[in-house]
Formats: C-alpha cells, structure tokens, sequence
C-alpha cells in the first residue's frame, strides 16, 4: 500500500477503509480484499506535527489522572444504593452466621435412636427456640427454623416415613448432626469476610445483609456532567435542512453510568464559545465530558476555552483511528475534562480511551483481566495509528464487523467488544487485545443506576 493512502493531518479523522482498499487493489492488482503482511513493507511515518499521543501512552496518563483525583472521602451508603461500588472499609462479619443452629432442610428434627414419637407441633422458621427433645422424639422442622437443643439429626423429609401409630421410621442411616447448619459455620463475629477495594456485586449485597449490615462504606461514584456541542444536532423527529439528529447525548449518559460514573447533568450548549467557558468554570463535577469541538475548525472551541481557563492539557490527541483528535485535561484540582469527537464512533473510541480508565481509576474499581482473541477475518489498519474495531466474539476468535467508520453507529451496537488492531492491520487467525463493552457479557460488571 503506498503513502498516497492515507491523510495525515488534521484532517485524518476522516480516514475511509473502503478507500484505502481500492487503492490497495489499484496498486496491487489484486481483484479480492485481502490485506497486505501488516509489516511487508514500512509504515508510512506522520509528518513532523503529528503530535498525538500513542494510544497506550493515552491510556497510561489518563489512569494516572484518576489516581491524582482518587483522593475523595468514603461515604456510607445504603445497600440498595451500593451496587457497583468499591469497598473502602472491610466487611467484616457483625454476627455468627449463622447465628444459631439451624435446620438445612425440611424434615423432622429427632433426637436419639428411632424410630421417634412424633409431637403434634413443627417448628417454623422465625420463631423462638422450641423445647428441648428428649431420646426417642421428633418434631416437624422446616428449612431455616432453630434446631430444638438435644436434636441429634436432621432427617429430610424424603428419608423418613411415619406408621400408622404416627411413629417415625428413618429409610436411610441418620448419621450424628447431619443436615444441621451449627451456628458459625459460616463466619464468627469479627471475621473480615471481603477486604477493602472489592467491587460490590449483588452477591456482595446479600452477603453484607446477611451478616447484619445496613450499610457498606465506599468510595463515591465519579460524579459527571455530559457537555454537548454543536448548532447542527436535533434532539428529536428526522434530521433535515443539514440538521442531524444528536446520537451521543442520549448514548453517553447510559455508558458513563454503566462505567460506574453518576451522571449529573446533560447540557446541550451549541458551538458557543461563551457558554462552554461558563458551564466549565461552573461545574463541581469530577468529570466533565464533551462532545465534538476538539478539532481546529471555525466553532471548535473546546481548546481556545481551555487555554482561556488556565486548564492542563495532558492528552491532546491520541494515534487511534477512529478518535485521532480526543484530549484530556486537567481543569482544576480535583475535575477532568475529556473532550470526545463528535462524530459517534470515533467518541465511543474516546471513551473507552479516556473516561474508561480515568473512571474506573477515580471509582477504585479493579482492572479488567487482559482479554485476546484471535480474529476471523482480516481487520484492516491504519497505517502508524492503532484502530479500534467493533467486533462480534464466537467461542474462540472474533469477528469484525461492518459500518466502522467515524460517523456509524451500525458496527458498535451490534458488537461484543472492539478489537485493538496494529498499525498496519492484522490477519485471520492473529491474537488481538479486546477492549470488553460493560454490558456485554450477561451483564457482568455492569452498573446501571
């Protein structure tokens, strides 16, 4: 593939596949699809300004820009309110569980040697101790009831038969203390059951109700306000007259929440240089994201508006296609600013770039395990940049996926996670890294508030 496939620049956001892929074919003589050996050839190198930084790199500063804002008190928080959270203090256990011998099944409890004279009232789950058994009797046990003091056995309700006199005989061997949960089996008070920056999942709710706790303490969640640019976007009905309809204000809210983010806001301010300044200066969130505007065209006024508020930038531009023109800054102590492209896909690329990891570094929540497949297909690369691609996974490989361009959103909402692929592209059957969507997986690591 020669250089003259490729745009560098600014402009190179605009990177078309199909038409690198004519010119592939144009050069090559080749009438199929199929992409040159990713390193048959050296890469196009970007010109003198291409100042962007590798997408790695990226990923590396925004991580350590959550970890300069981490600093942010526990807060006690109501069980139903915590899943998602990280933990900031040990749970630790506030009672034996269980907290008194307990019936594992229904059936009767006996004590001794059988079979058993059988009393006229069972013992119920929720209430208090029943009398003492003496050798030879049973009573009805439910699943969960206290175990009447001098019970040798459980036996299930399955095991057992009673006479026509009413007496219990045992259809199996009763072997001493079986189906009976003693108290503390599982925990004894003061026990550390989770240790501090364990994720909150629903187990984790149950286990914390069950040992007593109304409360867990936690880190907050990353409070966010969603800034969107752009005199061209309609917030309903069918785009006309050069007016399209915004896709990024109704998709950010739902993917920064299910990022573990508290979304405080969406406001839609236009290309106004004024507005942006006031909403930025104005805001107490931990993050502020923002739509479009990071380029360097006419109403692109996120990095004047920056520069004019005395923000650090500290990504400005990553070598990801699509996305190439994402920033990062740092506001004021405290707040981040990570500016996406407007055009849809290439903001999902900033996202899972940027916010991703500065949000999951701010929430203390654990990094994902390293996740590789190998790809199906061919995924065809840019260049020098590193390419992000939806892809759809199978038991073993990955499969890209069309409508991948800048401005589609046909590819990601069908796809299981995106393939980081090379500069230069990759081959079937070559492992790739997988950047996982957080709702991909049955829901796993999801949290929707």
């Amino acid at each position: 593939m020669t250089a003259r496939a490729v745009r560098t620049g600014d402009d190179a956001e605009d990177f078309d596949v199909e038409e690198v892929l004519a010119l592939v074919k144009e050069d090559s003589g080749r009438e199929d699809n199929t992409v040159p050996a990713p390193h048959s050839a050296p890469a196009p190198q970007p010109h003198a300004g291409h100042q962007a930084a590798p997408w790695p790199e990226a990923r590396t500063v925004a991580e350590r820009a959550g970890r300069s804002g981490a600093r942010r008190a526990p807060v006690s928080v109501a069980l139903d309110a915590a899943l998602g959270l990280t933990l900031a203090a040990p749970l630790t256990a506030l009672t034996d569980l269980p907290s008194f011998d307990t019936s594992a099944m229904d059936g009767w409890a006996v004590a001794g040697p059988g079979p058993w004279d059988v009393r006229d009232e069972g013992v119920l789950a929720g209430h208090a101790e029943p009398e003492a058994l003496t050798d030879g009797e049973a009573v009805r046990i439910a699943t969960g009831a206290r175990i009447p003091p001098d019970t040798t056995a459980i036996i299930r309700s399955e095991h057992g038969r009673c006479d026509t006199q009413g007496r219990l005989h045992a259809t199996r061997e009763v072997g001493h203390g079986q189906d009976i949960r003693p108290r503390g089996q599982e925990c004894r008070t003061g026990d550390q059951l989770l240790p501090v920056g364990t994720l909150v999942t629903p187990a984790v709710l149950g286990l914390a109700a069950a040992a007593g706790y109304d409360t867990v303490t936690a880190i907050p969640r990353p409070r966010v306000e969603v800034l969107v640019l752009g005199d061209e976007l309609l917030t309903e009905g069918l785009p006309h007259d050069g007016l399209i309809r915004d896709a990024l204000g109704p998709m950010l809210p739902s993917w920064l929440r299910a990022l573990g983010a508290e979304v405080i806001g969406v406001r839609r301010l236009g290309d106004d240089a004024k507005a942006l300044r006031k909403a930025l200066t104005g805001s107490d969130a931990d993050l502020v994201v923002t739509t479009g505007g990071t380029a360097s065209g006419p109403v692109d006024h996120v990095h004047p508006t920056l520069e004019r508020i005395g923000a650090e930038l500290l990504v400005n531009g990553v070598k990801v296609r699509p996305g190439h023109p994402m920033l990062l800054a740092r506001t004021k102590d405290g707040q981040h600013l990570v500016g996406l492209p407007g055009n849809p896909l290439a903001a999902v690329s900033g996202l899972l770039t940027l916010a991703e990891p500065l949000l999951r570094t701010l929430a203390a929540r654990p990094a994902p395990e390293p996740l590789a497949l190998p790809l199906q297909d061919a995924a065809h690369g840019h260049p020098y940049d590193t390419r992000l691609v939806p892809v759809s996974l199978r038991v073993d490989s990955a499969v890209p996926l069309h409508y991948n361009g800048p401005a589609m959103l046909r590819g990601i909402a069908a796809a299981d996670a995106l393939a980081v692929v090379p500069p230069g592209g990759a081959r079937p059957g070559q492992e790739v890294e997988l950047l996982d969507l957080p709702w991909a997986f049955a829901g796993i690591e999801v949290c929707f508030t």
